[in-house]
């Protein structure tokens, strides 16, 4: 079950705009929204979901920013009739297709955005992704559409938006890192090695080993994690992996991973693959990897694994060194976590996670997750939409966060070194 706080409760206080109820002393401000113009002459993009923080020199960040699009949202997308020099695939009539990438350049000390602009077109359904050490953002496509279907190249991979670009950057795919539902992205500084998630109920959890370090398109080695004894971790048709429990993991190494016909997953679960229910965020922080699978465990309502490489993991020659994975919270309330999706790390060390829930009527929260597992409330959005894309300023002091749909990206301030938890 999930740890329930033990903490003294916090109401949150109501936000009078019907946005987003925040505790006391914590505020918000909208910084982006769809339709905005941009200096490009594009405009903002809908379906905001995935977005990476960077360091942006003299008090500003670099913030790139996913948008879910496909390819009949043109009508809700950035250009509109405006030409698109830069795309990877068009429509059947020759409109660049609308998901990609924005990147906009925010200014901390006076709370203004100082520049926005269109930085990937052409994909489709760019969910989420992760920022890189060497100061790109990893824009993940969840879905593998193929050439002809209305589209004239193939889905399904990962692209890489250097964060200071400042124009729309050549659309290459990875396609060393797999063709599939790609989901997320998170890269362990110490190796270089790419860990990646899988938005399918039967989904695995991949690494990339690189060939060179920082040099994703230079290719190498997809793997997916096993666990010995423990084929299925979703907890689904009885406690295989109960909460707390930790198990040493292996990696196995994957074959054509281009993957014309979408079974990738299915090829490595018959290799000995270990099965996660729609895997979603994933982010490196105190040295270890938490991985969100947003309907895993018996109640279906969500569970954060957290996986600790070994110390020799990555090193020359060492590089299959097994690490272990850890349930490390498995819900079973809706009121303390449902469907959790994208995830952070706060400075304090805890989690930050989005939830994405999927029914008729939503009830969104960022939901706090303390070193040993203890659930707390951070927010509540007051709109029928998800929340996505939480991540932090590098001094520590504004998460930003995207809602989903109308877009709009906020930046919020307060005390996040020692969050104040709420009930």
């Amino acid at each position: 079950m999930a740890a329930r706080s033990a903490a003294p409760s916090t109401a949150l206080v109501p936000d009078p705009a019907g946005l987003l109820d925040l505790p006391q002393g914590y505020s918000y401000r909208i910084i982006s929204r769809m339709g905005d113009r941009m200096d490009d002459g594009y405009v903002v993009g809908d379906r905001a979901d995935g977005m990476g923080c960077f360091p942006g020199g003299n008090g500003r960040v670099i913030l790139v920013r996913n948008h879910e699009l496909q390819a009949r949202h043109h009508d809700t997308g950035p250009f509109g009739t405006r030409a698109v020099p830069t795309s990877y695939d068009r429509s059947a009539d020759g409109r660049a297709l609308p998901g990609g990438t924005s990147t906009m350049i925010y200014d901390l000390r006076s709370g203004r955005v100082e520049a926005q602009y269109q930085s990937l077109a052409g994909t489709i359904r760019n969910c989420a992704g992760g920022v890189t050490p060497w100061g790109s953002w990893l824009t993940c496509e969840e879905d593998v559409t193929r050439a002809g279907s209305g589209v004239s190249r193939d889905h399904g991979w990962v692209f890489e938006v250097p964060a200071a670009a400042g124009r729309l950057v050549d659309p290459v795919p990875l396609t060393a890192m797999g063709r599939f539902n790609h989901e997320a992205a998170a890269v362990d500084p110490a190796t270089g090695i790419v860990y990646l998630t899988e938005d399918r109920s039967d989904s695995l959890f991949y690494r990339f080993l690189p060939d060179r370090p920082g040099r994703l398109a230079a290719g190498g080695r997809l793997q997916a994690l096993a666990l010995d004894g423990v084929d299925d971790s979703r907890n689904w048709s009885g406690a295989a992996l109960p909460r707390g429990t930790s198990l040493p993991a292996r990696w196995i190494d994957l074959t054509g991973v281009d993957s014309a016909q979408d079974d990738l997953r299915q090829r490595g679960h018959r290799a000995g693959a270990t099965l996660f229910a729609r895997g979603e965020g994933v982010h490196f922080g105190n040295g270890e990897i938490y991985v969100c699978c947003t309907s895993g465990g018996a109640a279906k309502l969500g569970q954060i694994f957290r996986y600790r490489p070994s110390r020799a993991e990555g090193k020359p020659g060492e590089r299959d060194a097994p690490g272990s994975l850890q349930n490390f919270v498995e819900s079973d309330d809706p009121a303390m976590f449902n469907f959790g999706d994208n995830l952070t790390v706060a400075p304090n060390g805890d989690l930050v996670v989005c939830e994405d829930q999927y029914t008729d009527v939503v009830d969104n929260h960022l939901r706090g997750v303390s070193r040993d597992g203890t659930l707390y409330t951070i927010a509540r959005c007051r709109l029928q939409t998800e929340l996505a894309g939480a991540c932090f300023s590098p001094d520590g002091s504004v998460l930003f966060v995207n809602l989903y749909s109308p877009a709009m990206t906020l930046a919020i301030s307060g005390p996040w070194a020692a969050p104040r938890r709420t009930g």
